[in-house]
């Protein structure tokens, strides 16, 4: 079974909180929106410490180095395919310059059966929501962890 670990960065804005998340890449995601976004994570290698994996995910996919932060254990939540995800939150900042972030890169074939790779953005935008939009925009496995931080900073759900 596969195991995945990320970060959620959070803020506050006039006394709500805002989770920043990431929309992956790719044809398939291309036109997808509600139900397809996550917290920029990625998979654990073999003898790593789940949060190094998390620390080091985050900083590829976003640009933005979390070293020093507090951090928030939000546990661990399984997706539909079995997936283990293990989650922590830290508050941060991030000015949106309109720029894609410095994604790592992946390569499938594209159109289907073409025989022509093409290479894609891991994650193609970054957006942050509010707690009751990033519910709407979150993969539905990973709301859990939403329900967890406003738990934690004893925020309204």
């Amino acid at each position: 079974m596969k195991t995945s670990a990320g970060l959620l960065m959070y803020r506050r804005v006039d006394g709500r909180l805002e989770v920043l998340l990431a929309h992956p890449g790719g044809p398939f995601f291309r036109n997808k929106d509600d139900g397809a976004w996550t917290l920029p994570k990625g998979e654990v290698d073999a003898g790593e410490e789940p949060l190094a994996c998390a620390l080091r995910e985050f900083r590829e996919e976003t640009g933005i180095d979390p070293a020093g932060a507090p951090l928030v254990a939000l546990g661990e939540i399984r997706q539909k395919g079995g997936k283990r995800v293990l989650a922590w939150a830290f508050e941060g900042a991030w000015n949106d310059d309109g720029a894609p972030p410095p994604s790592n890169t992946f390569e499938i074939e594209a159109p289907p059966r073409s025989g022509k790779l093409s290479t894609f953005p891991e994650i193609d935008k970054l957006s942050f929501f509010t707690l009751d939009e990033a519910r709407k925009k979150l993969l539905s496995a990973q709301t859990e962890l939403l329900d967890r931080l406003a738990a934690a900073l004893d925020q309204p759900r």
